[in-house]
């Protein structure tokens, strides 16, 4: 027997004698809760028996952790009103911590009768429960993850990674742990981690989600995990036991090496993809709360996200969802930051986003995540849907405007400059006007989305054809450069370029002001092999190829030098804006960007100039401290020939040292002071006493 339980707990709450089940339905008429053994066979229905403000709820004495169950919701079909009811379609409850089985396609995951092109969607009797993975009652957890290593913004480094793509091809990680959470914390990756110097590993979504079924037809998987049926439950495709479990073991482990563990997570769309698409769970609950449809045509979604649905951030119950998605993850799971996929769908509401939007509003606000790192993706395809820069003083935001102005710059674009230079200042001109500062702007020059560094200087056009789209997705304007031949090439002069043209590209990311994002794989040279949108690529395109570390071991130990110089050097990681209003005790200001011949560039150099320096000093104090140098300046030469530099005279105390240096030539001052840096380099130059 089923008792009327209590409305207000969230999902399925085991409490030593029995289970309280809730699921909040505003339109149904009848909830049937139906528990299945382990076979996966449906052994018993129950109707909750409670109705509260649109939440239905039961409690069944005797229910224990472990129990299989589903949810089957009554009420109108009508499509075209918006009402998605069937009672056929097995639900998964979008608050459960735990999920057995997979999802399958089958005709019976459709709520209407599929293959039924030119008329209105028929209601589909099949039973969809063999097909749909079942929820699965949890004990409360008990233990703790361990303490976060808290990196403040001023210090973070960040370094991208999937879970599967980082660990299939890792010679030192058991073939059992290829793929899965446990290959992320094999004690060589840990080391290599550590060894490298990141502070924070921003892992790629590992929510629940669904292969779809275009990609299926084409014998292919979705990799990079962008299409979420569940909040709370790890994918059991990154794991050999219990997920959970398994992945707090790995972020305690991470933790472990003082690294921090920041998750990609999708609160814009799900797995439910358009109004044709599968009933999993939230469709068959309740679609008008969950889903945003065209105003005067509810049959329709909004398709703000491009994956064909977008998810209601002004209803309360996806906001609670979120919200408790996000404790889960950072209370119980461990996890000291979000990356929000489309962050601008959760500020969105009729009108538009909102920066002041109820939901982002809660995020920032919640006590929870003082000491969390909150990071924007700040664009979605829908109307007006480019915000960079609009989120609040609470969030970083991916900066694409950076990354296509480094590498226009690196290519040698004319006119460019400009724009270079406000990138490597830390994009004052969109975050400062609000209050924020150079922390604020994520730095990258590549992500999953797009090429890799490697392949941005071996490929000017996209190579996509294995996605089986006909070379018509991912970005068309990369702007890479081939340095003359598509692709791989035997030919040394070519490679030493295509070399050095990462390097500095590297040094400019680890150099800028603002919050870098290294791509896993870029240390070494990674590629796709042109590919720019890898997202179906869960073979050796998208897996790192480890072998490329070997291959030239001297560019991961530069990349290293290069974290190791940031990491000393405040003056590369700021967290106020420089516009050389500051003085030192001898008139100098605290950032001076400069043309070759020492003099200050003026607005018309910008138009022209292939060679500029900018020099940022320490107007606090004349000697070196325990904090690091008093001065840094940075040499950019995009030009092929090479190009003299005439730097601000040091005291007779203290002395230009080259820190870095991309050239694969010697960086000596000549007799006049004046520094040659070869064509197409960048160098980096420490001082620890200013005149």
């Amino acid at each position: 027997m089923i008792l009327e339980g209590d409305p207000n707990k969230a999902g399925a709450r085991h409490d030593g004698e029995g289970v309280n089940f809730t699921l909040y339905s505003s339109r149904a008429e009848t909830v049937e809760l139906c528990l299945f053994n382990r076979a996966g066979h449906e052994t018993e229905c129950f109707v909750l028996p409670g109705r509260h403000q649109g939440t239905w709820h039961g409690y069944l004495p005797g229910c224990q952790p472990g129990q299989r169950y589903g949810y089957r919701v009554h009420g109108r079909y009508a499509p075209a009103e918006g009402l998605r009811f069937n009672a056929n379609k097995l639900l998964i409850d979008p608050y459960t911590k735990a999920l057995d089985g997979c999802f399958h396609w089958s005709p019976a995951v459709f709520d209407f009768v599929p293959d039924v092109p030119g008329q209105e969607m028929q209601f589909n009797a099949l039973d969809s429960a063999a097909f749909i993975p079942k929820s699965v009652v949890t004990a409360t957890q008990m233990t703790e993850p361990r303490p976060s290593p808290k990196i403040p913004w001023s210090k973070t480094i960040i370094y991208e990674a999937n879970v599967r793509g980082y660990t299939m091809r890792h010679p030192a990680v058991p073939e059992a742990d290829r793929g899965k959470f446990r290959g992320m914390c094999n004690g060589d990756i840990l080391a290599y981690l550590k060894a490298l110097g990141i502070t924070s590993i921003e892992l790629m979504p590992v929510h629940t989600f669904v292969d779809e079924a275009f990609l299926v037809d084409r014998g292919l998987k979705n990799f990079w995990g962008y299409n979420s049926i569940n909040f709370f439950v790890p994918d059991t495709r990154f794991a050999g036991g219990d997920v959970a479990a398994e992945f707090r073991e790995m972020v305690n482990a991470i933790h472990d090496t003082g690294i921090e563990v920041i998750l990609d997570v999708v609160y814009n769309h799900t797995g439910e993809s358009d109004e044709r698409g599968p009933t999993i769970s939230y469709r068959g609950i309740d679609n008008l709360a969950y889903y945003r449809t065209l105003p005067g045509d509810p049959g329709v979604y909004v398709n703000d996200t491009g994956c064909g649905n977008t998810l209601d951030a002004d209803h309360p119950q996806v906001q609670k969802l979120v919200m408790a998605s996000l404790r889960y993850w950072h209370r119980e799971m461990g996890v000291d930051g979000f990356r929000f996929d489309l962050a601008t769908v959760l500020g969105r509401s009729g009108r538009g986003f909102d920066p002041d939007h109820i939901l982002l509003r809660k995020i920032e606000g919640d006590k929870t995540f003082q000491n969390v790192k909150l990071i924007a993706e700040p664009w979605d395809i829908g109307h007006e849907g480019y915000r960079l820069g609009h989120f609040s003083s609470a969030w970083a935001e991916w900066n694409d405007r950076y990354r296509d102005g480094v590498r226009r710059f690196w290519r040698g674009d004319e006119g460019v400059a400009g724009e270079f230079a406000r990138r490597l200042h830390g994009s004052a001109d969109l975050f400062e006007s609000a209050g924020r500062q150079p922390p604020a702007s994520i730095n990258f020059i590549s992500s999953h989305d797009g090429f890799t560094l490697a392949d941005v200087v071996s490929y000017s056009s996209r190579h996509n054809l294995a996605n089986g789209e006909e070379n018509r997705d991912g970005h068309a304007h990369n702007f890479s450069c081939n340095h003359g031949v598509e692709g791989s090439t035997v030919d040394a002069s070519i490679n030493q370029l295509r070399r050095r043209q990462r390097l500095n590209m590297l040094v400019t990311l680890l150099l800028s002001q603002g919050t870098p994002m290294l791509l896993a794989g870029d240390e070494f040279g990674n590629s796709q092999q042109g590919n720019n949108n890898a997202y179906a690529q869960d073979n050796e395109t998208g897996w790192l190829d480890w072998c490329e570390l070997h291959a030239d071991p001297g560019f991961a130990a530069q990349v290293r030098e290069l974290i190791r110089l940031r990491s000393n050097t405040p003056m590369a990681r700021q967290t106020r804006y420089r516009h050389g209003h500051q003085r030192d005790a001898n008139g100098r200001p605290d950032i001076e960007w400069l043309n070759p011949d020492g003099s200050n560039m003026h607005e018309t150099d910008w138009q022209q100039t292939r060679a500029f320096a900018v020099v940022l000093i320490d107007p606090g104090h004349r000697q070196a401290t325990r904090d690091g140098p008093s001065a840094l300046a940075i040499l950019l030469n995009v030009s092929e020939s090479s190009v003299g530099f005439t730097l601000p005279n040091p005291s007779p105390g203290g002395s230009w040292i080259v820190a870095f240096n991309s050239s694969e030539q010697p960086l000596h001052p000549s007799p006049k002071s004046r520094w040659q840096l070869p064509g197409q380099s960048i160098a980096a130059l420490l001082i620890s006493d200013y005149e």
